[in-house]
């Protein structure tokens, strides 16, 4: 950290900012990472039974994928990629599938535009309207579309908690406000003001306007929603920032928040376990649905 007149966010000079947000030069093994995930998500595919790139919208990036479990009613669990909003795609989380469907949870994992091809505004919309159509298409599917509950890893656990605040009339007069009834941020981005002062908005492009009216921590929620806030231990001091204030945010409300912090990970290890059905974090995911669904 530097002296206050060279800061350019709370205590951090440029250098020192972006450092707390470069993730991949934190954690070098990244590359491996990615690779595992795509390598396990080609094996999940192969063999869970599985609805592949269903249109949820017009443009060529609103696809999506269905894991069913068996049996119908089950609860719909979706799972939002992260990769700061510019990179990844659903192809690599399959394998999040073999995690859930075991438990006779239905699992979707949806893509979105990425930047700079779109806007904040638009990826966000993008989600919204996954969620509008996943709601509307249970029938099609055979889960119940009255027990959604989201999950989101990094810039998924933005998206994921932006959903939340979603005034749902906007897709349709059909559709329920509290059409999400919980979600899970995974090591998860709730201020944007940050992001768009660091080295990433050189991919985002995001005005200061479009940090605000993206930013989770300035949103208003206006039903209960369960909201389980999770980041690993080895994340960077200003993760930990931003997942404690969205958590005392929630409380502050009122509202259902559990914390969890999981000793000896990082930003990209914390979701390994998420192809297992045993580990501690799907089980703990599926207790946090429990709730939602209660509440």
């Amino acid at each position: 950290m530097s002296d206050v007149q060279s800061a350019v966010w709370r205590d951090y000079d440029q250098a020192g900012l972006d450092a707390q947000y470069n993730n991949r030069k934190r954690f070098p093994d990244y590359i491996d990472r990615f690779a595992a995930w795509a390598k396990w998500s080609e094996g999940s595919r192969a063999k869970l039974t599985g609805h592949l790139d269903l249109a949820f919208g017009d443009q060529p990036t609103e696809k999506l994928d269905i894991f069913p479990a068996a049996g119908p009613g089950a609860p719909l669990y979706v799972f939002i990629h992260g990769g700061y909003w510019y990179s990844l795609d659903k192809s690599d989380h399959s394998y999040v599938a073999e995690g859930m469907v075991p438990h006779g949870v239905t699992t979707a994992v949806n893509n979105y535009v990425l930047a700079p091809t779109g806007d904040m505004d638009e990826i966000v919309r993008q989600n919204r309207a996954a969620l509008a159509w996943l709601w509307r298409k249970a029938g099609d599917y055979g889960y119940d579309r009255d027990r959604i509950y989201v999950t989101g890893h990094s810039a998924g656990g933005h998206l994921a908690t932006m959903l939340l605040a979603t005034d749902w009339s906007q897709f349709g007069d059909d559709l329920p406000q509290n059409l999400v009834k919980g979600a899970c941020a995974i090591s998860g981005l709730f201020e944007l003001e940050p992001i768009y002062l660091s080295y990433l908005n050189d991919k985002l492009k995001m005005t200061a306007e479009m940090a605000a009216r993206n930013a989770p921590a300035l949103q208003t929620y206006g039903y209960p929603a369960s909201l389980f806030v999770v980041v690993g231990e080895d994340e960077s001091p200003e993760y930990h920032r931003q997942s404690e204030d969205m958590a005392a945010r929630w409380h502050a409300l009122g509202y259902p928040c559990d914390y969890l912090v999981p000793k000896d990970l990082d930003h990209f290890a914390i979701v390994d376990c998420l192809i297992d059905p045993d580990a501690d974090l799907v089980r703990a995911q599926l207790t946090q649905m429990e709730k939602a669904f209660a509440g």
